[in-house]
């Protein structure tokens, strides 16, 4: 657990971590410009073809430059944790991104990369850049100019020398060894986002999250920075799909973990606060009541600890199995046809069905599903909760 908990609050993890979470602002606003482009309604698509054009921008500005931002958010935030100016540093990390998706010769970019498909490469580059930085500066490789400089001046010339070395190293390798660098970060990271698509992988993730949770560790903070940018890229392959009138590849699209499956929080707890709201427990029946307001916006640690839930035999199996349920009945009926795969991006405190719906771009089977969801695992909480019960009363 130790050991978990320190790869938690590694610098690069959670530098990869925070920079996902910055720009999942971005993803939302493009995911209501795609909303709004394909509501599903009919004869809606004819009204609405000569504004594809025109809302097509905010979303090619957004999902189009995933790749580019998210070097600048990672670059900064490890940037910030290494004791770095994080302007410089970020600056010098899309130089280098920016240098990699440039064509044979320099004749334009390539503009795919700069989106989902460049999305590792970038965090690659931007972690590489920040520590190359850091290097430098420990080694006295800088430029230290007389105290009386301008601070900004400062710190362009301490950050000269490493954003040179940087420059000229990436542009050795990519144009005159002719390293295709993204290929064979994507080649690297391919088992990895081939799996997270299909029911074992997301069963096996969802196992791990919900395991750790149990036994006190942020499962989601712990994994996040391994899986945020797989599950962004598909949010973004979904994207492009739509907008080229084929089927949305990807099912577990960024927010269908913590839409679909952590209805009310994780192991969806909302469900185990309805069941207790009239338990004949003082203490459980209490805990409950107080919870289920922070449980609509999917903010559930007062019942997970004050139960708790947490290290507790009898409530972590329920805990477990409706996290597992949930992500099996989401993602075969998805896979099926049934519910639209998610494709808009909406903040993790969106209560449970309104989030299944606006996700799905407006499906009114996904919010159909979201209700069924909490019905769900209120019948596998009920019988847990009672012998919790019994066992405060016999206690």
């Amino acid at each position: 657990m130790r050991a978990l908990t320190a790869a938690g609050d590694n610098a690069y993890l959670a530098a990869v971590r925070s920079g996902m979470v910055t720009i999942v602002p971005l993803t939302i606003l493009g995911g209501l410009f795609m909303a709004l482009a394909y509501l599903p309604v009919p004869g809606y698509e004819e009204r609405i073809q000569g504004w594809l054009p025109l809302l097509d921008i905010p979303v090619q500005a957004t999902f189009g430059m995933l790749a580019v931002l998210a070097c600048l958010a990672v670059a900064s935030d490890l940037a910030q944790r290494l004791k770095l100016e994080p302007l410089p540093a970020s600056v010098t990390a899309v130089v280098v991104f920016l240098m990699l998706q440039l064509k044979a010769g320099g004749e334009g970019l390539v503009m795919t990369g700069l989106g989902s498909a460049g999305l590792f490469t970038a965090i690659l580059v931007a972690l590489v850049s920040v520590r190359v930085q850091r290097l430098f500066t420990d080694l006295g490789l800088v430029i230290r100019l007389p105290s009386g400089v301008p601070p900004v001046v400062q710190e362009s010339f301490l950050s000269l020398l490493p954003f040179v070395a940087l420059v000229t190293d990436f542009w050795a390798l990519r144009h005159l060894l002719g390293v295709d660098v993204q290929g064979a970060v994507s080649t690297a990271f391919k088992p990895l986002v081939s799996s997270l698509d299909t029911l074992p992988g997301i069963l096996a993730y969802a196992f791990a999250v919900a395991v750790l949770w149990s036994v006190g560790v942020n499962g989601d903070n712990t994994m996040d920075a391994i899986v945020a940018p797989v599950f962004l890229q598909y949010l973004a392959e979904n994207v492009e799909a739509l907008k080229a009138n084929q089927p949305m590849p990807h099912v577990t699209a960024n927010g269908f973990f913590t839409t679909f499956v952590n209805v009310g929080g994780t192991g969806a707890t909302l469900a185990l606060a309805l069941v207790l709201l009239r338990s004949r427990e003082p203490g459980l029946r209490a805990v409950s009541r107080m919870s289920i307001p922070t449980q609509v916006f999917q903010i559930n640690e007062p019942i997970f600890f004050g139960l708790p839930v947490v290290l507790n035999p009898v409530l972590m199996v329920p805990y477990i199995l409706n996290a597992l349920l949930l992500t099996a009945g989401s993602y075969l009926l998805m896979d099926a046809g049934y519910i639209r795969k998610p494709f808009v991006s909406v903040p993790w405190t969106t209560p449970p069905i309104i989030g299944h719906y606006l996700m799905t771009g407006g499906d009114w089977r996904a919010a159909a599903w979201g209700f069924v969801s909490i019905l769900l695992a209120m019948s596998i909480y009920y019988p847990f909760a009672r012998a919790a019960e019994r066992q405060r009363l016999s206690g």
